[in-house]
């Protein structure tokens, strides 16, 4: 018999469905994701200041990205809504990924603080190249790497899910396995 939450619970939950946000994650935790980061590269912040940067490099760390279509290939990245990346992106049409190793868990780490320090200091350190379609730092050692141009936002509770269509895809590294996160925490496979 299906139960049928009372007013009060909905309205106690927020939730028409009576799911809370904790039993939201908690089941959701048990679903294992592959791990990468989204970059691209931002306007100077100050234009007028002839020492700074021609661009600045933003990353993110994300766990739901998938593949949407193989003709013509489409990729989606869920952003939360009003985050530095989905406020780039709604600017910048152009996005690279690269599908983060095991070995590369400090690097998933690094960008998913909160309160982090600038974006160029989490670059400063970490290999990468610069992407031939959209200029976006590509992480060296990464299992593969994407180059995405935005086809379509669709807003999506507190996210946004941003399709990309796949400008380049290369699978530079075949070594190692992938970066999980699985319960709150990142694994690898084994």
């Amino acid at each position: 018999m299906l139960k049928t939450p009372s007013p009060t619970a909905t309205a106690a939950t927020g939730h028409a469905e009576g799911v809370s946000n904790d039993e939201f994650r908690a089941a959701m935790s048990r679903l294992a994701a592959g791990v990468v980061l989204v970059t691209a590269q931002e306007p100077p912040l100050d234009p007028d200041d002839p020492g700074a940067p021609g661009v600045e490099d933003v990353g993110m760390t994300a766990t739901a990205f998938l593949s949407v279509s193989l003709d013509p290939p489409l990729v989606l990245v869920s952003l939360r809504e009003g985050s530095r990346m989905d406020d780039l992106l709604a600017e910048q049409p152009l996005w690279a990924v690269s599908v983060l190793a095991e070995s590369q868990r400090h690097i998933a780490g690094r960008f998913a603080m909160k309160g982090r320090i600038s974006d160029r200091l989490l670059f400063e350190d970490i290999a990468y190249v610069r992407g031939e379609a959209t200029g976006a730092p590509l992480v060296g050692g990464a299992l593969a790497t994407l180059e995405c141009r935005t086809e379509q936002r669709v807003t999506a509770g507190d996210h946004t899910l941003v399709i990309g269509r796949v400008l380049t895809a290369r699978v530079p590294s075949a070594e190692g396995g992938p970066l999980l996160y699985f319960r709150g925490r990142y694994r690898h496979v084994g």
